[in-house]
């Protein structure tokens, strides 16, 4: 049996109670069938404990329909009226209803941890026959985990109970055939890690996984933690990869673990990974956090490794490539790191070294992400038709230096569009250029041909820049303040 310490809170999630769904014409007031609808649960075996409990096959149908009226039937407004108070009077009856107040209670507890009060309720609704459905279910299974982990702040005779409890409400639940979503699971894991168990608690999401249930990142907290904090470093990092597989992200908690578990075990270049993944998704740590890295830096490990010699022209090239500030080619020289806290003035020097901070870009795995995730999101935006020209448009015509915002430099001062202090700005910025080329105007094709644009000498100022490849029209409907902004700052 495997040994952990109790690991920080997860909070749960609550489904309420399902009503049967409607739909409402957007020009009558009547009500019209959408079928049915069918619920399937697979069966899979999950150990608890040294029992084995299946999940049962479970086949909910649900009639999401009422009484339909004819598109061209006239409106009965009493009968309406009389359906309207109608589910009124349902959606109290479900309130009122044993489930229903057991539910609201049930809330209360969880929201103010009493536990022993929601498993005095659940012992009581039980003997007197209430049917419970997800929520409760849910509900118990969170307060029985919060106390086994050790959260509810309270004696170990209540985190025992709690883990007992825990595993016997769990069982019911499947022997009640109902079927338990991503809160079930998440709870159920971290029962499983303070019964010591984190490989249980890694297998439940699998299953989860397995069932068409996507984890969440709470989901992973109690193995990877579990793992972390037994010291197991390999099965840290298989969690870690499990994450990535099913496309959650962990957050500085999770790498904050990762990292110190890669120190502990002397994995050098995990070290450095974690440390990369940090400062690529976190930038600022926590005190905690903080105190792991500097205990690493100040460590005999960190002043040991490291090449002894390096290609400074390599490294110089990976830190452009690399958008600046960080090279990503491990860990380079030996001997001792010297570490202080330090902060830095207004026009970014560190007090410490006296060095100044360098501007930091994305690097161009991020760039290109963006750019095909932009793109993805223009063609759904925007007229396809239009967007694929702009960006042909540009690959011929581009690169430039800055780009200009027409409609709002020639309406700075005022309501009338000046091209006067358009053709000012564009000249500035030229100016400016180390090209000397001229900027990209960006102007709506209305002030292209029409407006201010007839006047003769704007219109001169317009073939120029259309002359010298700087004057794009977007077409109407375009969003040029989202899309082809993004787009162009790329």
């Amino acid at each position: 049996m495997l040994r952990v310490n109790p690991f920080s809170p997860s909070l749960s999630m609550f489904n309420k109670l399902p009503f049967s769904l409607i739909y409402r014409s957007a020009f009558r007031r009547s009500f019209r069938p959408l079928g049915t609808f069918h619920c399937h649960l697979f069966a899979k075996t999950v150990g608890v404990a040294n029992v084995h409990v299946n999940f049962f096959a479970v086949d909910n149908t649900r009639n999401l329909s009422v009484v339909a009226t004819a598109a061209k039937s006239p409106l009965n407004i009493s009968d309406s009226c009389t359906k309207e108070m109608s589910n009124k009077a349902r959606r109290k009856s479900v309130r009122e209803s044993p489930g229903g107040q057991l539910k609201f209670k049930f809330d209360m507890c969880s929201k103010h941890g009493r536990f022993e009060e929601a498993l005095r309720l659940y012992d009581e609704a039980r003997s007197n026959g209430v049917n419970l459905q997800l929520h409760h279910y849910n509900a118990l299974l969170y307060l029985c985990a919060r106390e086994a982990s050790g959260d509810g702040g309270q004696v170990n005779e209540l985190k025992e109970l709690g883990l007992k409890r825990g595993f016997e409400i769990f069982q019911k639940m499947v022997g009640d055939k109902v079927s338990p979503n991503e809160a079930t699971f998440t709870s159920m894991a971290r029962l499983a890690v303070a019964r010591e168990d984190p490989d249980m608690a890694f297998e439940l999401v699998k299953q989860m996984k397995s069932l068409g249930i996507p984890p969440k990142l709470r989901s992973y907290g109690p193995a990877l933690f579990g793992f972390c904090e037994r010291g197991n470093a390999e099965k840290g990092y298989e969690v870690d990869a499990h994450m990535a597989e099913s496309g959650v992200t962990p957050e500085e908690p999770e790498l904050s673990s990762l990292l110190k578990v890669s120190i502990h075990k002397k994995k050098v270049d995990r070290v450095y990974e974690m440390l990369q993944r940090l400062r690529a998704t976190v930038r600022q740590v926590s005190e905690s956090t903080l105190q792991i890295i500097e205990d690493w830096f100040k460590s005999e490990d960190a002043a040991k490794v490291g090449a002894e010699s390096c290609d400074v022209k390599k490294i110089k090239e990976a830190v452009v490539g690399g958008g600046g500030g960080w090279h990503g080619q491990g860990w380079l020289g030996n001997g001792r790191w010297r570490v202080a806290r330090t902060q830095m003035t207004k026009n970014g020097v560190c007090r410490s070294c006296g060095e100044k901070l360098v501007c930091i870009d994305i690097d161009p795995k991020e760039t290109q992400n963006f750019a095909t995730k932009l793109t993805e999101l223009a063609c759904n935006k925007e007229v396809k038709a239009d967007f694929v020209p702009f960006q042909e448009w540009l690959q011929q015509h581009g690169p430039f230096d800055a780009v200009v915002d027409g409609a709002n430099v020639g309406l700075i001062k005022g309501h009338t569009f000046s091209f006067y202090q358009l053709n000012n700005v564009v000249n500035q910025l030229q100016q400016m250029s180390p090209s000397k080329r001229s900027p990209l105007v960006i102007l709506h094709r209305s002030r292209v041909t029409g407006g201010p644009a007839r006047n003769p000498n704007n219109r001169n100022w317009l073939e120029s820049w259309k002359r010298a490849g700087a004057l794009y029209a977007t077409p109407p409907g375009s969003n040029d303040d989202c899309i082809i902004w993004l787009h162009l700052s790329l």
